[in-house]
């Protein structure tokens, strides 16, 4: 619109029902633009809300292990792990030493190494493990690289049985479209389309 005084500006947008809104005030002289400023605001809010809902809020769970720990405790727990970092959240794997069991932290490394290995397909080392106090640490996280997320995966179809030609025809012969694969609606997922 070009430059204008204060007063025809002001004028302008009061006539349009709109708002006078400063965009850059360091400039010489001074940019504003005539908008709704409230549903600019709005639209800034909705737009901040939605990004809000669409990112992923990444927790650490923690898992607990001791040096002398039993094979069954052991298998249940790294299944326990590889569930988390399915899930997407990140493990904390703490191995906790009483007594003398601190002066062999060769022990703690070995079962360390032990549940990385195993939750290999589903997570990888984020930080190694170090010696924290009478702890030992390592953090595993969901390995993006590899599959999708449980709760992002595609729902499985089950599959239709294959049908020969000639089963079709005699179908499709009586009259019974349904029994011949002929198409059906598809089920509802629960997802709406908006038109």
């Amino acid at each position: 619109m070009g430059i204008k005084p204060l007063p025809e500006a002001l004028a302008m947008a009061r006539d349009l029902d709109l708002d006078l809104v400063e965009v850059a005030d360091k400039a010489s002289p001074p940019v504003v633009r005539i908008m709704d400023y409230g549903k600019f605001k709005y639209e800034a809010a909705q737009k901040a809300r939605e990004s809000r809902r669409k990112a992923s809020h990444v927790s650490v769970k923690e898992m607990k292990y001791r040096p002398k720990i039993g094979g069954g405790d052991f298998d249940t727990k790294t299944r326990k792990v590889a569930q988390f970092l399915g899930e997407g959240h990140k493990v904390k794997v703490t191995i906790m030493f009483r007594g003398r069991e601190v002066q062999h932290p060769e022990l703690g490394k070995r079962i360390l190494d032990e549940v990385a290995e195993q939750v290999a397909d589903v997570g990888k080392v984020e930080a190694y493990p170090r010696v924290d106090g009478r702890n030992m640490v390592m953090v595993l996280a969901p390995d993006r690289s590899g599959r999708p997320r449980k709760s992002q995966a595609p729902a499985e179809q089950p599959e239709t049985p294959p049908t020969s030609e000639a089963s079709t025809a005699a179908a499709l012969a009586e009259g019974d479209g349904a029994a011949a694969g002929a198409e059906t609606a598809p089920e509802s997922t629960g997802a709406t389309t908006e038109t």
